[in-house]
């Protein structure tokens, strides 16, 4: 199996270039696919010098991260793909052995790589369960190899035809956050895997971008905007929306006492879209082969 590396860039690229120089040397015998989400940075020269192999390609205007990532997969050739940001650094070529995993288990989705932050936390393997009438998600204490709850967006690699069968990630959470967990759900309720690796190990400097452009309140109106399409677009159980809303007064009041007001601005900007929502959530549900419950008892 070959494997395509698709890289998104926004801005921050000092840091993007030393990156890739650094990641070069595990990937140069793969397809490299980068896509600049119209930083008005000109990085294609520095990647030139780096290989003229690696495609680029530059967004007109800013599409945010799904549709960007969704245009490169359109572009590469490989029956996998390997997911790194910018802001990831590759410590070998330790990913290859993966693609033995992929041919023995035709049912496998993706897997996760182990992410070292810049404060030396481990992160990737993560847990989502439904709590309070909201989804909650949070890294799973349990660093062993096995299954995760979705599969992190900055560092894994998908199996390409699985990721075309679910129309890649969903554009309607733009500009960031929360496209790998509803990719990563979709693809549970298909009966796929997603397995977390710790063998396969990255530097990760966490929120590089994101934090440098968008304000801390920005990104946190975002993410509830965000946590709120992620159930109406894909939680089906009646039980567990009939809790979603029974609870709505009570979440917004008590995130409002917390000081976080965001919460409510985020119920209202995905109240914005729910005619999109609805839509989607129409045509998520004719492909699903297993229950919201099931999922959850598995991600837990």
């Amino acid at each position: 199996m070959t494997i395509s590396v698709i890289i998104p860039v926004y801005k921050n690229r000092t840091l993007f270039i030393e990156n890739l120089k650094n990641n070069f040397q595990f990937i140069s015998d793969n397809e490299i696919v980068v896509i600049d989400d119209a930083s008005h940075e000109s990085i294609a020269p520095s990647i030139k010098k780096i290989s003229s192999r690696i495609i680029v390609i530059e967004n007109k205007k800013n599409l945010g991260f799904a549709k960007s990532v969704n245009i490169a997969a359109s572009q590469a050739r490989g029956e996998l793909f390997m997911m790194l940001n910018s802001d990831v650094k590759l410590i070998d070529d330790s990913y290859k052995r993966l693609i033995s995993d992929f041919n023995q288990n035709k049912n496998l989705f993706g897997v996760s790589f182990l992410q070292i932050e810049k404060n030396n936390n481990f992160v990737g393997k993560n847990s989502i369960e439904f709590k309070r009438g909201l989804i909650q998600h949070k890294t799973a204490s349990d660093k062993s190899v096995g299954m995760t709850g979705w599969l992190e967006g900055g560092s894994m690699i998908l199996r390409k035809s699985f990721f075309d069968e679910l129309g890649g990630f969903d554009a309607i959470y733009a500009p960031f956050y929360w496209e790998d967990i509803d990719l990563s759900f979709r693809a549970l309720k298909h009966g796929w895997q997603l397995i977390f690796d710790p063998s396969i190990k990255v530097y990760h400097n966490h929120q590089s971008t994101i934090g440098k452009y968008f304000s801390r309140a920005q990104i946190k109106r975002i993410s509830f905007r965000n946590s709120f399409i992620f159930i109406w677009k894909n939680i089906h159980d009646r039980k567990m929306l009939f809790q979603h809303i029974i609870l709505l007064p009570y979440n917004i009041i008590y995130y409002f006492l917390k000081g976080e007001r965001d919460f409510l601005w985020g119920f209202v900007d995905g109240l914005r879209l729910i005619t999109q929502i609805i839509r989607k959530r129409r045509n998520e549900k004719k492909y699903c082969i297993k229950k919201d419950s099931e999922v959850l008892l598995m991600t837990k």
